[in-house]
């Protein structure tokens, strides 16, 4: 293997000793443990119940409990390319490769088995959790101290190192660094994490883009005539950010649960967990805080209807993100009455009541961009060549279907905003209602539009997220804002 400050030749690579290689974090840039419960899920739901008792009798055993209910694909997993490139070059020259880890016996042999480089696996049995002290006793037992070299990535891995002749760091990490240092351990090569943990990948996992969704709630403040009320705006603001947190625990939990799905798609592959950027630990833990952080901030702040709708939304987007989306034409209405319900709860944030007119308009309104989605993702399966796509339950001959129901859907929001604008409700709002009739063409051509764009395939984003991206769109808004002004103002 290379370094920085040597090159062993071919001709010597047989007289190295064994080695030995980490498999989380340092072959895979992930974790096989939270891989396995991550299947779980899905698989088996109902059995995750089942690993607090398991760890009861201790970590080896619950792995060892864990795998036998559910075994990572070990061909989807994001593995080490730059590693993986020296050990094939080193088993090719004849030296022994070993696999060492602290994740299951089932596991390992698993990867082992598809990548076909490794000589042997010593891993964790159901009753010794190889890891640390432990796998550093191991490794000294079968080869002596100082008679292997080691691939690892963690603090964990330390103990190892300092009994290993070469002391090799799957992927940069100061932390990990400081802790070899401590223990007087250096490094003989340092690979480069391609992906670092800054600020663009921490707004990825959070999708804070996804954050221009929540802002409907601010609907009910437009419609109301209330936005020059700053303590109406303000109630509308904090609900904005409530949704927002709420919202990003779903993302994670979504991007968690469609790991691998993910991996098989040639834009989502890149996502933070599917790439391996960040460990599905992580997601584990954050994906909670930010839920009770959301909620907590409701229940101390707003009113009882508004926490209501939140709990409404947040129990429909965990269902759809388990099951629901993979339901046919179930799941874009679900997506539909997500948005609804974002304005419905501005509504509740202000206290007013919600307009059915409003309410009709939004569900048919968002149902057609629920199966614009769908019809992008369906169309650019089709051009590839995909029947099925990954995790949903749609064929590319559904395409038309989708389409026909989508602009159909799109018209009948066009034909509610109609009937409200003939609304006696209309007649005491605003003092020149006639002038809000200029509304329908611009709604019908932007609904036009947007469609257009999707059977061309330039609409690869969330619709909404791109109809705020996009300058047209940002410009029948402009001009749909001056029309409702021209009309609430003052005779």
């Amino acid at each position: 293997m290379p370094s920085e400050k040597n090159h062993e030749s071919p001709a010597n690579m047989a007289l190295e000793p064994p080695l030995c290689v980490d498999l989380d974090g340092s072959l895979v840039r992930t974790d096989t443990l939270a891989e396995s419960l991550l299947g779980l899920v899905k698989a088996d739901f109902w059995t995750l119940c089942k690993v607090p008792i398991w760890l009861l009798r201790g970590r080896a055993y619950c792995k060892s409990q864990i795998a036998a209910k559910y075994i990572p694909n070990p061909t989807d997993l994001p593995y080490n390319a730059e590693l993986i490139a020296d050990l094939r070059r080193d088993k090719a020259a004849g030296r022994t490769l070993v696999l060492v880890t602290a994740a299951d016996i089932k596991i390992a042999n698993a990867v082992a088995d598809s990548m076909g480089i490794f000589d042997r696996v010593m891993a964790s049995d159901g009753q010794t959790n190889l890891k640390s002290s432990r796998k550093a006793d191991r490794l000294v037992a079968e080869f002596g101290a100082k008679g292997f070299d080691y691939v690892g990535d963690s603090r964990a891995d330390v103990s190892v190192w300092a009994v290993a002749r070469r002391s090799i760091l799957a992927k940069a990490s100061t932390r990990v660094q400081a802790s070899a240092k401590r223990e007087a351990v250096e490094f003989w090569r340092i690979y480069s994490d391609p992906n670092p943990i800054r600020l663009q990948v921490i707004s990825k996992v959070l999708r804070l883009h996804q954050w221009l969704k929540n802002l409907l709630l601010f609907v009910p403040l437009i419609t109301s005539l209330a936005v020059l009320h700053a303590d109406k705006v303000a109630m509308a603001a904090l609900g904005f950010f409530i949704f927002g947190l709420c919202a990003s625990s779903v993302y994670v939990t979504n991007d968690l649960l469609d790991v691998n799905a993910d991996r098989q798609h040639a834009r989502k592959r890149l996502r933070p967990f599917a790439s391996g950027t960040i460990s599905p630990w992580v997601g584990f833990w954050l994906a909670p805080v930010l839920l009770a952080a959301g909620v907590w901030l409701a229940v101390a702040t707003m009113s009882a209807t508004f926490v209501l709708t939140l709990v409404i939304y947040i129990v429909t987007t965990f269902a759809y993100s388990i099951y629901l989306k993979r339901v046919v034409l179930v799941d874009v209405t679900l997506l539909a009455m997500l948005y609804t319900l974002r304005i419905i709860a501005g509504a509740f944030a202000l206290q007013v009541e919600p307009s059915s007119w409003l309410l009709a308009f939004s569900l048919f309104l968002f149902l057609s961009l629920a199966l614009i989605k769908r019809y992008s993702e369906l169309l650019e399966a089709h051009e590839s060549g995909v029947i099925w796509i990954a995790g949903r339950g749609y064929k590319s001959t559904d395409l038309r279907l989708l389409m026909s129901l989508g602009t159909a859907a799109g018209c009948v929001s066009v034909l509610v905003l109609a009937l409200y604008l003939d609304s006696d409700q209309v007649k005491v709002l605003y003092s020149r209602p006639f002038i809000l009739w200029l509304l329908c063409p611009l709604q019908l051509y932007w609904i036009a539009r947007m469609w257009m764009q999707a059977e061309r395939a330039n609409l690869q984003d969330d619709p909404v997220v791109f109809a705020v991206k996009d300058r047209v769109t940002r410009g029948i808004g402009v001009v749909g804002a001056l029309v409702i002004a021209a009309a609430a103002w003052p005779v």
